[in-house]
């Protein structure tokens, strides 16, 4: 086997293959999964390592496409985190990697959603955003934004659940927005969501070619490539023993984080300062107003501490624990339940 096309830890890219894919052809769901392929590989992930979660919809269906060796679980609908959760108490070393819809994340899921943010749980959490139903033929779904048509003509008359903003005013400690066509800005932001440690929220809109890719709908391909402002373009650099980064002054903002990596994000229209969470939610409100959807890194703190710290757990996994290892002995136990003199 030639060396030149293996990654850092030397497997060949058809290793973070999966199966076939079920859904419409051209669903932005695809294109996901084919930049997810490429996000985990350049990233050197361990299949073993690897927890691919969901919930139930289009997106749930999602992690049978991608890395078909590592662990996988298919909850209930709009539970996800709760499974996610479970698995990253259980076994801190596992890359958990949680992918949803705007249905399983903004309406049943969404008290889960938000529990799950305000824990900090140390996971990359996708929701593939169409903005309708596509199991249920194109219903609104709770992210379509207010005077969205859909497809037989009707108009959307309720506001739109904003998952970033809703997840920087949680606390979220990772927040960013894409879109399913631009993967070299998607790309770098799933590689600087997997060295994130804590919840690492990506809302990704993901034209539904069947339901809501027509004009009218601001979920649209043409919609989101006509009316999307983008903050910055990142690179990513994985981290290693040695790491070199070079920029201009002034030019790029360089994001640190504790594996090693970086993200240096490179500014197009404005000054823009992703670690300012006032500075986030005001871009969301002013883009939104506009009729705009901006993309990018919106908010990030690399100090926060994940559930597992927060929670004190061992550093040893709880899954590779022997029973001699959590069995006190006799002598422990008389003197913890002695009474106090």
């Amino acid at each position: 086997m030639s060396t030149t096309n293996l990654n850092i830890i030397g497997l060949a890219r058809d290793v973070y293959k999966g199966l076939p894919t079920t859904l419409c052809a051209g669903c932005g769901h695809n294109s996901i999964t084919n930049h997810l392929i490429k996000a985990l590989y350049e990233f050197g992930v361990e299949p073993h390592r690897l927890a691919k979660m969901s919930g139930i919809g289009c997106s749930s269906k999602t992690p049978a496409y991608f890395v078909e060796q590592a662990h996988g679980f298919n909850g209930l609908h709009g539970r996800m985190p709760s499974a996610a959760t479970g698995a990253k108490l259980a076994n801190r070393e596992l890359l958990v990697l949680g992918v949803s819809g705007d249905g399983d994340t903004a309406s049943i899921g969404l008290g889960q959603y938000c529990h799950m943010i305000r824990r900090n749980l140390d996971c990359t959490y996708l929701v593939e955003n169409n903005g309708c139903y596509g199991l249920t033929k194109g219903q609104f779904s709770a992210t379509a934004d207010a005077g969205s048509k859909q497809k037989n003509g009707k108009i959307n008359e309720f506001t739109g659940i904003d998952l970033c903003g809703l997840a920087v005013e949680l606390g979220a400690s990772f927040v960013a927005r894409s879109f399913s066509g631009d993967g070299k800005q998607l790309v770098p932001l799933l590689q600087a969501a997997f060295a994130h440690r804590g919840t690492a929220i990506l809302d990704i809109v993901s034209p539904c070619v069947t339901f809501n890719d027509h004009v009218g709908s601001t979920k649209s391909y043409a919609y989101v490539k006509e009316h999307g402002f983008a903050l910055h373009t990142p690179d990513f650099i994985i981290g290693s023993k040695e790491i070199e980064v070079e920029y201009e002054p002034g030019a790029v903002q360089d994001i640190a984080f504790e594996d090693g990596s970086h993200v240096l994000l490179r500014k197009l229209e404005r000054d823009y300062d992703p670690t300012s969470r006032l500075g986030a939610l005001a871009v969301i409100d002013e883009t939104r107003e506009r009729g705009e959807l901006v993309t990018g890194l919106l908010y990030v703190d690399t100090a926060a501490r994940d559930l597992c710290e927060r929670e004190q757990l061992t550093q040893t996994p709880l899954a590779h624990l022997k029973e001699d290892d959590l069995r006190i002995s006799r002598e422990e136990w008389a003197r913890l339940t002695a009474p106090l003199a």
